[in-house]
């Protein structure tokens, strides 16, 4: 049976997470629509607008990717500098305990995608 996107195509805020899914070493395709909505959704809830830019998707995108691919797996892919920058915010939303990466974070457990060496 086709989906609702299979007839209308994909929402372009949905297009541009995807490339910066891309963009930060993780295929799109690993990552479900509804995480992927649910993500869009908290980048509006973050004052980032009806239509999240790239650059907002991009900020989503590199934590969306650290959950999923881990420490390592993220290293791989964005270097060590990378890898130690999406450590620190993970650390500081982890700290923080409600902010937009903290949410980030709680959506990727909730749907049972984050790296067990996470």
């Amino acid at each position: 049976m086709f989906g609702f996107s299979a007839l209308f195509g994909r929402s372009r805020e949905v297009r541009r997470l995807d490339d910066a899914l891309r963009a930060a070493g993780l295929h799109p395709n690993l990552v479900p629509d509804a995480v992927k909505i649910a993500s869009l959704k908290l980048l509006k809830e973050a004052g980032h607008g009806g239509s999240p830019d790239l650059e907002a998707c991009a900020e989503a995108a590199g934590m969306l990717a650290y959950c999923l691919l881990g420490d390592q797996g993220f290293g791989e892919e964005n270097g060590a500098a990378g890898a130690r920058a999406l450590k620190v915010r993970l650390e500081a939303a982890l700290e923080a305990g409600d902010s937009f990466d903290a949410r980030l974070v709680l959506l990727t457990l909730h749907a049972g995608l984050t790296q067990g060496a996470l």
